[in-house]
């Protein structure tokens, strides 16, 4: 495990990031999808969600700081969520921004520089 995780998620699917000065690991998590009428099929179950979020939660345990990204709701209803079920979680989420769907690599550099200034800022340079 490593201190510095960047989740990155949309409705569809989260990407985790263990990230470390020289490397990352990454994994995926598929959200999970009912079997929905053609209208709402773009929307997930709120139950669906539920498990979606208690899974990304275990994906970053241990984390000391964590970056959260994504281009839509969906890393609002995760922070919520947080907030709602997981309280020792939300003072470890250094930041929530909005990105689109950038390349792995994008991401990592992105969350490297977020996790550096951080740090910076409460004086843990190092």
């Amino acid at each position: 495990m490593s201190r510095h995780v960047a989740v990155w998620l949309d409705h569809h699917e989260a990407k985790v990031f263990h990230v470390t000065p020289d490397s990352f690991e990454e994994s995926h998590l598929e959200a999970p999808h009912a079997s929905l009428h053609q209208k709402h099929r773009d929307k997930s179950h709120p139950a669906e969600m539920k498990q979606f979020f208690q899974d990304i939660m275990a994906a970053v345990q241990g984390a000391e700081e964590i970056l959260v990204l994504g281009p839509g709701s969906a890393k609002l209803e995760l922070i919520k969520w947080v907030h709602e079920h997981d309280k020792g979680l939300v003072s470890k989420i250094i930041g929530v921004e909005t990105a689109d769907h950038p390349h792995d690599r994008q991401i990592v550099a992105h969350a490297r520089a977020a996790f550096d200034k951080h740090d910076r800022m409460m004086g843990n340079v190092g």
